[in-house]
């Protein structure tokens, strides 16, 4: 049986949660007058969180400063976020969505996959359906959707982000050559600024430049999973499942939030690099080793977005952890501030025999080796505080400086968050 998937998206989440509650009050609607939620101007956090479409016209764009917004629009009216509103809006626009499928699964705040396979003797018709659900959810809780709908949740979700608001779009395999390849590339679901450049660079700057292209020179450009994925995407190839639960998986992760947005690499590595060592050091204490590490990460509009890399041989190994997260980072991330970093080590085995190959130089791990259970040893004896390595205490963003508080605490804890 064919899969059949839509992808919901409220429209402008944030402000339209805020408008619907707004006029009620008799206040003007925000979404129709230039408008967007944010902070204090005066202040560093002031960050257009959502913008209304008419503040969209100005040049107003998500994730710039509250100050630079008001020089491109003076009478823009500025509204503080509401997340008590935000998470009863939620639940209520979720709720509607669940009552239509035998499975949804939240994407975000603002995102539900349902998966509708095997419904056509209720609904015959998706494309009525997804317009019964859009219709009902602005009839019952005043603000509208868009609804994609495809055999995938790449497809569904794609759709989805076509012409907005209040739309329902489909992107069925056969429509891909029309209406998904003519697409910059940067439009493909998971593909970062860094891919972009290394593709564009190519001559690679359509995602059906992508999708036509061989995979191996895909490859060459992205690595060797990362290409297989995108070109894979590029294609519309996507078999995950829709889960009403997170898959469940056992291992080790750790994440910081900031009250200041992060908005470069600078700041970013050595909370990484601190982040890699606690899970790497509370794994060596459990005699594990990974042979899967995740990095997530929360734009300023708190969707979390997450990616993932599997290794050929397990690791325990700070240093391997690190360049392996840090590689995910450059891959994926477009450049976006971020409030949220995280790390996850899964896919835990024993620790013991380990497959090398015979044209390995094994001097570099062994020295690495070394150094960790050096590091091990001092923080057993003397406290995890008495040593740290000098790429994080040298570091000058003050970001990571009010990070390392809470990355004590997390060293300190002698199991540490485990995903159950």
């Amino acid at each position: 049986m064919e899969r059949l998937i839509f992808h919901i998206d409220v429209n402008s989440a944030f402000l339209s949660w805020e408008a619907v509650r707004r006029v009620k009050q008799g206040l003007p609607d925000l979404r129709e007058i230039p408008a967007c939620i944010g902070g204090d101007p005066k202040k560093r956090t002031g960050i257009v969180v959502a913008k209304s479409i008419p503040a969209k016209k100005y040049g107003i764009q998500t994730g710039e400063p509250m100050a630079m917004a008001l020089r491109k629009c003076p009478n823009l009216t500025v509204v503080p976020g509401d997340f008590a509103l935000f998470d009863q809006c939620s639940k209520a626009f979720k709720r509607i969505c669940a009552s239509y499928a035998p499975v949804m699964e939240s994407f975000s705040i603002d995102e539900v996959f349902l998966d509708m396979t095997g419904t056509s003797l209720i609904y015959p018709d998706p494309i009525a359906t997804a317009h019964e659900i859009k219709d009902k959810i602005y009839k019952e809780l005043g603000f509208t959707v868009n609804v994609g709908i495809s055999t995938n949740k790449l497809l569904a979700k794609m759709a989805s982000d076509f012409e907005k608001p209040d739309k329902v779009h489909t992107l069925f395999p056969d429509e891909i050559p029309a209406k998904m390849w003519p697409l910059p590339v940067r439009e493909l679901l998971f593909l970062g600024k860094v891919s972009e450049k290394k593709l564009v660079e190519a001559g690679i700057r359509t995602i059906g430049d992508l999708a036509h292209e061989r995979e191996e020179r895909i490859q060459a450009l992205l690595g060797e999973k990362a290409g297989h994925q995108l070109y894979e995407y590029a294609r519309g190839i996507d078999d995950s499942p829709v889960r009403a639960q997170p898959e469940e998986a056992k291992g080790f992760s750790v994440e910081t939030t900031f009250n200041d947005d992060i908005i470069s690499m600078e700041q970013i590595l050595p909370v990484l690099l601190e982040q890699c060592d606690v899970l790497a050091t509370r794994m060596r204490r459990k005699k594990k080793k990974c042979t899967c590490i995740s990095v997530t990460f929360r734009t300023l509009d708190f969707k979390n977005r997450s990616h993932q890399t599997k290794l050929e041989n397990p690791t325990d190994l700070t240093d391997e952890i690190y360049r392996n997260a840090k590689k995910l980072f450059g891959e994926f991330w477009k450049g976006q501030p971020l409030r949220l970093i995280g790390v996850a080590l899964t896919n835990l085995t024993e620790d013991g025999f380990e497959q090398l190959s015979l044209f390995e130089d094994t001097t570099d791990k062994e020295r690495h080796q070394k150094l960790d259970a050096a590091m091990d040893a001092i923080r057993s004896k003397y406290g995890n505080s008495m040593i740290t390595r000098a790429s994080i205490m040298n570091s000058n963003a003050r970001i990571a400086r009010k990070a390392k508080a809470q990355m004590e605490n997390e060293r300190d804890r002698d199991v540490g968050k485990e995903i159950k």
